[in-house]
């Protein structure tokens, strides 16, 4: 496999006008899930997605923007942006373990940096917004050669080999080479639109990339409208497999959908802007420094903390991380070119009803779920009273709240337990719909989830009716604390917690 080297300095990707960037610190959902490519059904394979809550097997414009929370800041922009899981394979295709992505450990989740660039081409375009109910897509999955039929998306597609402290490098292809801090991945999506159409059968005849130069060119005739461009910035942490390569001329990775070379690197869009204030900001924000506090219009952000906790659970049971022996989720055989390479037809699970990372059989304690409330140690949510066990359950401390008098009960870090009548604030209850980052373990019932890292899992004693049935939407479907069944969190990764 070729891939041309190309020395760059150690700042890459530096826009030549006005931009800003937006760090998506975590990832909404982590499965075989493709609203765009496969509507209503499985993917063929697995997608780090980050953005609105809104985001499901079937998803809209209206959908995302009724989106509860985002895991990217901008609070204006409830989209979908979704990329290919990277992973590690062993010897042989003897087993695939997931690469983590930048920022990922200790309970965090990895997510993507998105590029807004302002390029209006040589004719000083006037750029515009998305449209409502646009999407689109970037690459080619079943790629596995640098022969393309179109220039553009060839050199829209590429990979940096990360040295921080050196100098990192540009490939057209996944490195041959150890990376010292990682590979970055990069799409760039086309600009041009038709203006006519949201979407097209191919999701991508409707735009065009522009003619002379990929990112900042000349719109063809056929789709004349310039729309403002963006692109994804996926990192990769490979240098965490540094010393397990078992070849020394051929990196041991692959990317989800079966692809070694990486020539099948790809991204998916689904617009979820408020269209006027994202037509605002092209407008107005005009700085080069790519900072979001540059651009008045972005004067409230969601807290990396509360991109942390907006996720969706997970509908597919099965295994996509930890490790996994015999092939990848999918039918997705491992290909390194140079022919194109889509993948067999197979038999794929059924989606099922959303995992629940809360335990509902405690109704008939007379207490019911009520969400994953924030916490802090400086100031805590709950202040009534307190104790923690190695052998905590959720009913160890219903029984210690509801004997020291309190009538919520929340968990954390899977062995504390905190009660209280009511919560220190409004901001730290749980909000509507919004799953938060509960999702550790009980320390004495390894089935039940014990909050998280500065996250309560809470319960309510709703003896006497005191409680309305806890309900919450995830993705239109109703999750009831008191109707439906948890399934295992182990059933994604070999006896460790998973959420997506």
């Amino acid at each position: 496999m070729k891939a041309a080297a190309l020395a760059l300095a150690a700042c890459l990707s530096v826009p030549a006008s006005a931009f800003w960037r937006m760090p998506c610190p975590g990832r909404l959902v982590l499965e075989r899930i493709d609203p765009i490519i496969s509507p209503g059904v499985v993917s063929g394979h697995v997608h780090t997605v980050s953005g609105g809550s809104g985001f499901g097997f079937t998803t809209d414009f209206e959908q995302q923007r009724a989106s509860a929370c985002s895991s990217c800041p901008v609070k204006q922009d409830l989209s979908a942006y979704w990329t290919p899981k990277l992973y590690y394979m062993g010897a042989n295709e003897s087993y695939f373990e997931d690469v983590p992505q930048a920022g990922e450990g200790s309970g965090t989740t990895g997510g993507l940096t998105v590029y807004y660039e302002q390029r209006p081409g040589p004719n000083n375009d006037a750029l515009k917004a998305f449209p409502a109910g646009f999407r689109m897509i970037a690459g080619d999955p079943f790629q596995r050669n640098e022969t393309y039929t179109e220039t553009a998306p060839g050199l829209a597609v590429s990979f940096v080999c990360l040295d921080y402290s050196g100098t990192s490098t540009q490939w057209s292809a996944m490195p041959n080479v150890n990376c010292p801090d990682g590979v970055r991945a990069q799409v760039y999506f086309p600009s041009c639109w038709d203006g006519i159409h949201n979407d097209t059968a191919d999701h991508k005849s409707h735009m065009a990339y522009p003619i002379g130069q990929y990112d900042n060119g000349v719109c063809p005739d056929s789709h004349p409208k310039h729309l403002i461009s963006i692109f994804y910035e996926v990192i990769y942490q490979t240098n965490l497999f540094a010393d397990r390569w078992h070849s020394p001329i051929h990196h041991p990775f692959v990317f989800a959908m079966g692809d070694r070379t990486g020539y099948g690197m790809h991204g998916d869009f689904i617009n979820g802007w408020d269209v006027d204030e994202l037509q605002t900001a092209i407008d107005t924000c005009t700085d080069d420094s790519g900072n979001l506090s540059d651009c008045p219009v972005f004067d409230d952000l969601f807290s990396d903390e509360e991109c942390q906790a907006c996720k969706i659970p997970p509908s597919i049971d099965e295994q996509i991380t930890g490790n996994i022996t015999g092939k990848l989720p999918g039918c997705n055989p491992v290909t390194v070119g140079p022919e194109y390479a889509p993948p067999p037809t197979c038999d794929n699970p059924s989606i099922s009803a959303p995992t629940e990372y809360f335990t509902n059989e405690i109704s008939s304690l007379g207490w019911e779920y009520q969400g994953c409330a924030n916490d802090s140690v400086s100031d805590r949510t709950f202040t009534g009273a307190s104790t923690s066990s190695d052998d905590m359950t959720i009913e160890t401390c219903i029984d210690y709240c509801k004997g020291e008098g309190y009538s919520l009960a929340g968990l954390e870090y899977a062995s504390q337990c905190y009660c209280d009548n009511d919560y220190s604030s409004t901001g730290s209850a749980p909000q509507p719909n919004i799953l938060g980052d509960c999702w550790q373990p009980c320390a004495g019932n390894a089935d039940e989830i014990c909050g998280g890292s500065s996250a309560l899992s809470v319960y309510k004693n709703c003896d006497g009716g005191a409680c309305t049935n806890s309900i919450f939407t995830i993705n239109g479907t109703i999750n009831s604390a008191s109707k439906k069944s948890r399934r295992s969190i182990h059933s994604h990764a070999h006896g460790h917690a998973h959420l997506a």
